[in-house]
């Protein structure tokens, strides 16, 4: 019989020849079988005295007389484990005070289905959600191999929701597997089982405040500590000298000032070195090995051993014991822990220590909802460098940091050296459920023919929003394409302060994206090629064996042909007749009516720049009507079998770039349409992801190309619509010397010397110019958004002319109207721009599409001329006529018109600058481009695709070897 007493104060006792005396510090059992004259019922009445459980009383202690020596106080770790938690739950709440809703994030990774590993890893996640950490069990299969093990390993490292990763070991796969790398792979910092190479070395140094102690034997130091003995100047023994308990623990001993000795199997004289432990540490993992007799009176004992051996009073036919034979062990030592119910609880308990400290560690740096980001700090210099000086002055940082330091994995980007990377898809499905940042988007007045800057802009918005004003920035634009690289405007994606680098990169082929779409345009052409002249010299059974070889006796259909069949209404297409045959493969393809060139502005580009997927892209190749037959009917890319071969081309096309800017802010490079024939917008993947990347309180700053009522409004009622974004301010570029020339100033030449009015004051010029400012905010504030005027700055513009347009913008309409010198500056000359930005993103809004879809097509068109252009009317001419007329009859009445018309003014006619009026806009032709979802009426002379640059800049890129 063993009674177990508790006491909250000193106790003397005095019973028949036995005298003990005990403070409240003793844990007392009492054998009444030792003593057969003590009746229980003297305990009765002593337990009905005693207050709570505290102690243990046992018989015989230091100064009891007459009876046998102390048996050990057991040092349980329930008991000490349970206030560590409590302690952490306070440490949790106190964490949510100051970051609400933040939780700290423990992973366990298994491989496979050990059952002694899934009872520990239940433990394991029982305490974690007791305390309030939020972990999850990842486990995968026995088949698993070493590469996958790992790739696992970096999905939780660069989880920044994640605190603590625990590999469970063994590793229980077929497959070999590397312990000791895969253990490594976890990051530092989240090495909360303390067992990479990188905390065992801080931990061997002495550096226990910045590494992670391993949790056993942390666990063992804090019930050493529980038994009030001072580790210092003692002699410590640890048996044993594993990487989870025995090496750590010597360290930990040592660095808390004990003489230690490790031993273990090969130690000879073990019982000796045993016997002159003042303290003992047992995990060898042999079942009882450690005897009672070895022990030095007194000593703790730390038993770490979880052993089974047969026992038939148990049901399962075996009892768990530890490293040491406790029967005769608790004779003689004076602390001594239980197996199980010591070590092993304090081991979870430590293990949720480590993670909470992780979590703290973490928060330190942590700021919601911000990027850990570095950036650049520009040193400008004067008289101003060209862009390609000033590009070649900064060297980027790796494009593997940046990705890291705006939330992005290393599984989700695939890098083309190290300033670029493509972006996937997978990223923008993590982050689905991540609220959407702030939306801008930046036009700008009608152009001139040397460009008002809203590239420039919009990288110089996003660098003052991020490295100035400290919120997370990302820009999106345009890739360039070789033929506008090479005009007059040069090479570079921005200027000055704010381009993209390395410029040379980003200016040539980046990462083949316009080479992916010009190579999948060839293909059409050439395919439609092939097949006319297949058609017009082969018989149907020929031309049918060409398209589907008979392979083995049977016919294999692409998903294309079955589509194409089910079109047709074609069900049995191995048994077809020969009218079905003929149906199948005669396409009877017009060679004058081809849609498609085989350059970067075809259609191609607009549809990667509007596909919301991969699949999305698919679809939209498959749809794309590349020629008529000589009956009128479309013939798609999946009529002619290569929609799918498309889609290879261009899989990795629908990618974004990423790339920084000069001050190290991340830029999104992707797809070129043209404004003049197509959206003239940067893709809907790259604002997606930005939006997603920069978070609720982010930026995004995309451009559309063009003047106002051109990319700006094709920005809306068609990228908008595909997209179903709304974004929530509109900034609008306006420069003084292209004001000037909208006001009537002399017609500027590329390549020729900048007329005097541009150069030298002009108020009467300019004021008349900003009439076309004025006509411009009326098509932007259209479509209920705040518009912000940001006037890009030269050095020749004076104080007297900011003012004017900054005073005739807000007369007009803008919210505020900012003078920028971020060409000259970098980000430091858009800060004004950017608190604006702020305060407008902050305003109420709704916003509004100018035309309804249902619509009828001629009236849609009359909308965007009346609204956008200002023209009186629009004129029809017969062929536009009877297009409108046929696509009505298609059902494709209900498409966004893709107004294609000159850039270079709000008219049909380019000379015509300011604000044309009441004029008459003639529509030749209307073309349905059905991949990328809108028709797209012809608008006077415009060609299509659109001419190269009047003026090319060959001779300043020419190529040297030369050594710099």
């Amino acid at each position: 019989m063993q009674f177990l007493f508790l006491f909250s104060g000193p106790l003397k006792l005095q019973l028949p020849s036995i005298h003990c005396s005990f403070s409240s510090s003793i844990h007392l059992s009492i054998h009444p079988s030792i003593h057969p004259s003590i009746h229980p019922s003297i305990f009765l009445q002593l337990s009905a005295m005693l207050s709570f459980a505290a102690l243990t009383l046992r018989l015989g202690s230091t100064g009891c007389r007459g009876g046998r020596r102390n048996l050990a106080t057991v040092v349980s770790g329930n008991k000490t484990s349970q206030l560590v938690r409590e302690r952490l739950k306070e440490d949790l709440d106190k964490m949510r005070g100051q970051f609400p809703g933040f939780r700290p994030g423990l992973v366990v990774l298994q491989v496979g289905d050990r059952d002694d590993s899934n009872l520990y890893i239940s433990m394991k996640l029982k305490a974690a959600a007791e305390i309030g950490i939020n972990a999850n069990h990842v486990r995968l299969p026995k088949t698993a191999t070493e590469d996958e093990v790992l790739r696992r390993i970096v999905e939780v490292n660069e989880n920044p929701e994640v605190h603590g990763l625990i590999v469970q070991l063994p590793l229980d796969s077929i497959n070999p597997m590397d312990t000791e790398k895969v253990t490594n792979a976890v990051a530092p910092e989240k090495d909360v089982d303390g067992l990479t190479s990188i905390n065992a070395g801080k931990l061997s140094r002495g550096d226990l405040q910045d590494c992670f102690i391993p949790c056993t034997p942390k666990g063992c130091m804090k019930l050493i500590s529980q038994t009030g003995t001072s580790v210092a100047g003692k002699n410590a023994v640890v048996i044993g000298r594993s990487k989870i308990v025995g090496a750590p623990m010597h360290d930990l001993l040592l660095w808390s000032h004990a003489t230690v000795t490790t031993c273990h199997s090969k130690t000879t004289d073990l019982a000796a070195q045993v016997g002159r432990a003042d303290i003992l540490v047992v995990g060898a993992g042999k079942a009882e090995m450690v005897k009672g007799e070895w022990l030095k009176e007194g000593a703790v004992v730390i038993d770490c051993g979880i052993n089974h051996i047969p026992d038939n009073s148990k049901d399962n036919g075996m009892r768990v014991v530890g490293d040491v034979h406790y029967p005769s062990a608790k004779e003689k030592a004076g602390f001594i822990t239980p197996v199980p119910g010591g070590v092993g609880p304090m081991t979870v308990a430590m293990l949720m220590e480590n993670t909470v400290q992780s979590a703290k560690r973490f928060l330190k740096t942590y700021q919601p909802g911000k990027w850990n980001i570095s950036y650049t700090k520009l040193k400008p210099q004067k008289p101003q460098p060209s862009d390609t000086a000033i590009a070649h002055s900064f060297t980027p940082k790796t494009i593997g940091r940046l990705a890291r330091e705006v939330g992005l994995f290393s599984e989700e980007v695939e890098h083309y050296g190290t300033t670029r990377a493509k972006v996937r898809l997978e990223a923008l499905n993590r982050l689905k459920t991540q609220p959407d940042g702030k939306y801008l988007v930046v036009t700008g007045i009608t152009p001139t023919p040397l460009g008002e800057g809203t590239t420039t802009t919009t990288l110089g918005l996003a660098q003052a929003l991020g490295a100035h004003l400290h919120v997370n920035s990302f820009a999106c634009v345009r890739q360039p394409s070789q033929g506008s690289n090479f005009g007059v405007k040069g090479g570079a994606v921005g200027g000055g302060y704010s381009q993209v680098i390395p410029m040379e990169e980003v200016s040539l082929h980046l990462t083949s994206d316009t080479q992916a779409v010009m190579a999948a345009s060839s293909l059409v052409v050439d395919t439609i090629n092939a097949r006319v002249l297949s058609e017009s010299t082969q018989s149907d059974k020929a031309l049918f064996d060409w398209l589907v070889p008979l392979r083995d006796g049977h016919r294999k259909f692409s998903l294309s042909q079955l589509n194409r069949l089910k079109r047709l209404g074609i069900e049995k297409p191995e048994t077809q007749k020969p009218e079905e045959i003929y149906r199948f493969i005669r396409l009877d393809i017009d060679p004058e009516t081809k849609t498609l060139s085989g350059s970067v502005a075809s259609e191609m580009m607009a549809v990667l720049a509007l596909s919301t997927s991969l699949g999305d892209m698919t679809r939209r190749l498959a749809r794309m009507v590349v020629a008529y037959s000589r009956k009128g009917k479309p013939v798609t890319t999946e009529d002619l079998g290569i929609s799918g071969v498309l889609a290879t081309l261009m899989r990795d096309a629908v990618k974004p770039s990423l790339m920084q800017t000069m001050e190290g802010t991340p830029v999104f490079v992707h797809t070129c349409p043209l404004s003049d024939i197509a959206q003239g917008n940067s893709s809907i993947l790259a604002d997606q992801i930005a939006l997603k990347l920069v978070g609720p309180e982010g930026f995004v700053v995309t451009e559309a190309e063009g003047g106002a009522e051109l990319g700006m409004e094709k920005f809306f009622d068609i990228k908008c619509r595909s997209s179903g974004l709304h974004p929530d301010v509109v900034v609008m570029v306006a420069t003084v010397h292209g004001l000037k020339i909208h006001g009537g100033g002399p017609a500027v030449t590329a390549g020729s010397a900048m007329p005097k009015e541009y150069s030298a004051e002009n108020l009467t010029l300019l004021e008349n110019g900003c009439s076309h400012l004025k006509r411009q905010l009326e098509n932007a504030r259209a479509f209920g958004l705040p518009v912000i005027v940001a006037i890009n700055t030269f050095s020749t513009d004076t104080d007297a002319e900011l003012g004017l347009v900054c005073e005739q913008a807000k007369l007009a309409g803008a919210l505020e109207a900012v003078p920028c010198s971020h060409w000259a500056e970098g980000g430091a000359g858009a800060v004004a721009l950017g608190q604006a930005v702020q305060r407008a993103a902050e305003i109420p809004h709704q916003m509004n599409f100018l035309y309804d879809l249902e619509m009828p097509i001629d009236d849609k068109i009359r909308a965007i001329a009346k609204s956008m252009y200002g023209a009186g009317d629009v004129e029809l001419l017969p062929q536009a006529q009877q297009k409108v007329a046929l696509f009505s009859k298609q059902g494709l009445g209900n498409l966004p018109i893709c107004m294609a018309k000159t850039h270079l003014s709000l008219s049909h006619d380019p000379e015509r600058k300011g604000v044309p009026t009441g004029f008459t806009l003639p529509i030749r032709d209307i073309h349905a481009n059905l991949g990328a979802g809108f028709l797209y009426p012809l608008v006077g002379t415009t060609s299509v695709p659109p001419q190269s640059p009047a003026f090319s800049c060959f001779h300043d890129n020419d190529f040297s070897t030369e050594s710099k």
